[in-house]
């Protein structure tokens, strides 16, 4: 075994990795190969449910993801994958459908051959494709059949599932040696032989390596840092990341955001997925939002235009910025669908509601257009800047509406084509 003995050090950010396409119809999303990083979603519905998955498939795209992995678990999930391809392309969505493969992929993509054909890519866990004599036969059939149908593959290691003769083996190995790693270190080096080893075993069988994504997926952050930073240094596949488990609400967007993070600002990682867990009710969306506000605030790459706004002191008593910034935010992220094709680059607006003299004329100078409302004792008018200039002063009890005009009319006159003679 390599000694890992240095996986705290910092990444590679010259990395570059191979790339590759994922495909359906005319829609091509590249991945690697410093093609911007892509952001992937997972549904939560029964995949059996044709209508309601496309559903989710189509909200999840329209949030911004890129790439939508759906579960494949039983021939009933099988057989209505090519009938939830058939439903997005009527409702015109184009994301291309990942499907992910535990303990029966083999099977399913073997038996069924239209649910191996509507699907884009393939996740396959290495740790759940058999044991013993039938793992290499059960992984080598779901190869083929990616080789057959020309689909790209993630190879998802998974420290849950990790395969456990593998660890077992590394665990015997290291307790051979004089200075015997840490077992977490164990850990780590059999959730990156089992990626590599896997990828290894597919470009024997005939499969092209650009063809191959990896990830090795974790719940701790530094965890997930410290196995990332190895594999990205001996490895060329694309990379995907990702916690496996982050969490709900506030602890899962944190945790998500400091683990990837670190490694994107290093340049390690071609797409990501944030995996939250939903409260009750809440939109399956809220990690595609997640996940692109953690592009957004690297600025490795822009998805809505962003609105900057104060926390509020003791000089912003009045809620009126604080429901100003709501109403513009929500806004915006809700034309977005429409935008990107009507406005190209309105997602690099920059949008600016202050809540007060101190910071406010400043932050909306900086801003494309800003408004600084009035904070407590200060006179009842808001200046808006475009462009860097004051340009006018809204007052009365209409101020939010006039503004969400000003900054429709400022998109229109910006991003819009120009009219032709």
């Amino acid at each position: 075994m390599q000694d890992i003995s240095s996986l705290n050090l910092s990444g590679d950010p010259s990395r570059k990795s191979l790339q590759t396409q994922v495909v359906w119809g005319d829609r091509v999303v590249t991945v690697g190969g410093g093609a911007p990083v892509r952001i992937q979603s997972m549904t939560n519905t029964d995949t059996v449910d044709v209508i309601g998955t496309a559903i989710q498939v189509k909200e999840l795209a329209n949030a911004g993801s890129e790439l939508v992995r759906i579960t494949v678990n039983t021939v009933e999930a099988a057989q209505a994958v090519p009938f939830i391809r058939e439903q997005l392309d009527r409702m015109d969505v184009s994301v291309p459908l990942i499907g992910d493969f535990h303990f029966n992929g083999h099977r399913l993509l073997t038996d069924i051959p239209d649910c191996a054909k509507s699907l884009s890519k393939y996740r396959i866990n290495p740790g759940n494709v058999g044991k013993g004599e039938k793992k290499d036969r059960q992984f080598g059939l779901m190869i083929e059949a990616a080789m057959r149908w020309n689909k790209p593959i993630r190879i998802g290691v998974n420290w849950g599932s990790l395969d456990q003769e593998l660890l077992a083996s590394m665990m015997d190995e290291n307790s051979q040696r004089s200075d015997p790693w840490d077992s977490k270190k164990v850990m780590y080096e059999a959730l990156i032989a089992s990626a590599v080893s896997s990828a290894q075993v597919a470009q024997n069988m005939g499969m092209q390596a650009h063809q191959i994504t990896l990830s090795c997926k974790v719940s701790g952050v530094q965890d997930l840092v410290a196995v990332y930073r190895e594999l990205g240094k001996r490895t060329s596949y694309p990379l995907h990341l990702g916690l496996t488990e982050a969490g709900m609400g506030t602890k899962g967007t944190v945790a998500s955001t400091a683990a990837l993070a670190i490694l994107l600002q290093e340049g390690i990682g071609d797409t990501i997925r944030v995996s939250l867990t939903p409260a009750p009710g809440e939109s399956r969306n809220q990690e595609v939002v997640v996940a692109a506000e953690i592009l957004q605030a690297l600025g490795i790459r822009s998805y809505v235009p962003s609105v900057t706004a104060c926390p509020g002191c003791g000089r912003t008593t009045s809620t009126t910025f604080q429901e100003l910034t709501q109403q513009i935010d929500h806004f915006l992220r809700d034309q977005m669908p429409i935008w990107r094709t009507q406005y190209p680059g309105v997602e690099s607006l920059k949008v600016a509601v202050m809540g007060c003299i101190v910071n406010g004329p400043g932050e909306s100078k900086h801003a494309d257009i800003g408004i600084s409302l009035p904070g407590t004792g200060e006179a009842p008018a808001a200046p808006v800047f475009i462009d860097g200039e004051k340009r006018m002063t809204l007052r009365g009890d209409a101020i939010a509406t006039e503004f969400q005009v000003v900054v429709e009319n400022y998109i229109q006159q910006r991003f819009g084509a120009p009219l032709s003679n």
